[in-house]
């Protein structure tokens, strides 16, 4: 059976292009066309980010619910 993918070194990856792209967009220096086609891409990017933000945060969730589920001990024991 095949495990799922972490989406973390993708959403890693992503927010680095990300970055990479913003940075240059902000130089100015391309054309409208370049402008237009990192724009796309970076539009791709960011819905890459908000997917693997988002599945963590129902990682996150599941975790926490599992947490509250499980029910608490004490740690120490009355004597």
């Amino acid at each position: 059976m095949a495990k799922k993918k972490s989406a973390i070194p993708d959403f890693e990856a992503a927010l680095a292009a990300l970055e990479t792209l913003v940075e240059k967009m902000e130089s100015g220096e391309q054309s409208l066309e370049d402008a237009l086609a990192s724009f796309q891409q970076g539009i791709e990017l960011t819905r890459t980010c908000q997917q693997g933000l988002k599945e963590a945060e129902q990682k996150v969730e599941k975790l926490i619910k599992q947490t509250v589920d499980s029910g608490t001990e004490p740690f120490f024991e009355d004597e």
